[in-house]
This record gives C-alpha cells, structure tokens and sequence, in this order.
C-alpha cells in the first residue's frame, strides 16, 4: 500500500479545511469605527486616495489636502488585531484676510498605531450586538509643522447593532489625552459619533452620521458637531470603494471634507 499521497489532493485537502475569509469588514468611510476585525494571518488597507478640508473662521481660511492616507490592519488572533496608520502627504494652506498673506506648508503625516479587540460579534451574517476596544497612539512623525506636534493616546469603544442584512446602527463613543495646540502638552476630548447604516442590494452602503466632540484645550475649549454621508461599493469580497462628505454644524467646526477612498483584503 502506498503511503504517498498526490501533491494535488493534499492541496485539495488542505485548502477544504482551511476557514473562509470573513467578510469584509472596513473601518471607512464614515465618523464611526467598527467593532469587527480582520481574519488571523490577513492584511487589510484602506486606503484614502484624496481627502479635502476647508476651515473658515474670522481672521482666515483654511484648506487642508491629505493623500495617501493610508490605514494597515492584520489580524493577531481570531478577535485582535494591529493597526497602523500614516499620511503619504498632506499639503496646508492658510489665507489671512487682513493681509491677503497666503502661509503654505507640506510634508508627511503622523504615525497612528492601534490596537483593536473584538469583545462581541454576531455570527456571519446574523443579526445582533457587536462590540470592541480600539486603543491607540499617535506618534509625532509629521514634517513642516503639518502634524500634531507631539504625541497622543486614546480609547474608542465601537458598538453597534445589526437590525436586519438591510439595516443597522452604530455608535462609537472616545475619549483621548489630545496634543496641546501649542504643541507642549495634552489635554482631554472626549465625543461620540452616531448613525445608522443602510445596506442596499448586497454592494452599496450608505450611512448617515453625527458627530459631537469636546476638547478642552488650555488655549481655549471647542466643541465641534459634524453632519456626514458615507456610500460604499463592494466590487467584490474584497475589495470596496467609498466616498464621504462631512459637514460642520458649528463655528468650531470645518466647514466641507471630502474623501475618496478603497479597502482590500489579502
């Protein structure tokens, strides 16, 4: 009897009992952060191709262009995984209407590493509470000033709850020990982002959100409300695209962002 077993069966064989990806589950677009995470052994970016900021207020305006912002995540256990996130460029230009003196500046971006457990999700397609731990930090990587400045830290609790394969809600409160204006120190903010998530046809998401954050910096507290629309594209199991808008509420707050983005899984 042969012991010999044909390389094209044992591959048969082994890719029968190796687990099915999960599916794809992003953390864009949108102001909430998802519970979900990435399969053991898998990489997932996502991808930020263009993103686009305008901030007025009474002395100046303000625009803010991002490309390239790029987020890692890989998979550590069945619940856990590691985030890393960074800006390939981001471009700042600030006109003052005194003076009609435009300041630029450019360069890359900060450096975000996180760390996500998932402590509740429904079964693949099933209905139900999920809920996570993501803490994070952000290190002071950026050039030419177009960061924070100094380092940052702080925890996102990502709840949500699945309705029907159509419908659900999402809520993410945060609080965080944020980098000082002056760029010296840290100080609290604290806010939640909220809204529902509309699946149509298995491929397009869309999901209508609030934001409300308060930061009380020693050189002046803020709190800023935002409004936004997220559409997701699922072009396959692993790959999606996405577009946001976000709207400020408040003088505190941008006034437009857009983004464009796209995720995949490998």
């Amino acid at each position: 009897m042969s012991l010999v077993i044909p390389a094209p069966a044992l591959a048969q064989d082994q890719a029968a009992d190796a687990p099915e990806l999960r599916e794809l589950c992003t953390e864009r677009p949108g102001l909430t952060t998802a519970a979900c995470t990435v399969d053991p052994g898998h990489f997932q970016i996502e991808l930020g191709l263009a993103d686009w900021e305008r901030d007025t207020d009474g002395d100046g305006r303000e625009t803010t262009l991002g490309l390239a912002q790029t987020q890692v995540r890989y998979g550590l256990a069945a619940t856990t995984e590691l985030q890393v996130g960074w800006t390939a460029f981001t471009r700042m230009v600030r006109k003052d209407y005194s003076s009609e003196v435009s300041e630029r500046s450019s360069g890359i971006g900060d450096v975000t590493i996180g760390l996500k457990q998932n402590l509740r999700h429904p079964q693949e397609k099933g209905n139900g509470i999920a809920a996570g731990l993501l803490a994070y930090a952000t290190l002071p990587t950026a050039t030419n000033g177009v960061g924070d400045g100094d380092w940052s830290a702080g925890l996102i609790v990502p709840l949500s709850y699945k309705f029907s394969d159509t419908v659900a809600f999402a809520i993410s409160p945060r609080i965080e020990a944020a980098t000082d204006e002056d760029r010296s120190g840290r100080h609290l903010a604290y806010g939640s982002a909220a809204g529902f998530q509309f699946t149509i046809a298995e491929k397009f998401r869309i999901a209508p959100e609030l934001e409300l954050t308060r930061d009380q910096d020693p050189q002046g507290s803020t709190t800023r409300a935002s409004a936004a629309l997220s559409l997701a594209w699922r072009t396959d199991d692993l790959t999606q695209l996405d577009f946001q808008t976000t709207m400020g509420l408040n003088a505190d707050t941008p006034d437009v962002r857009f983004g464009l983005g796209i995720s995949r899984k490998f």
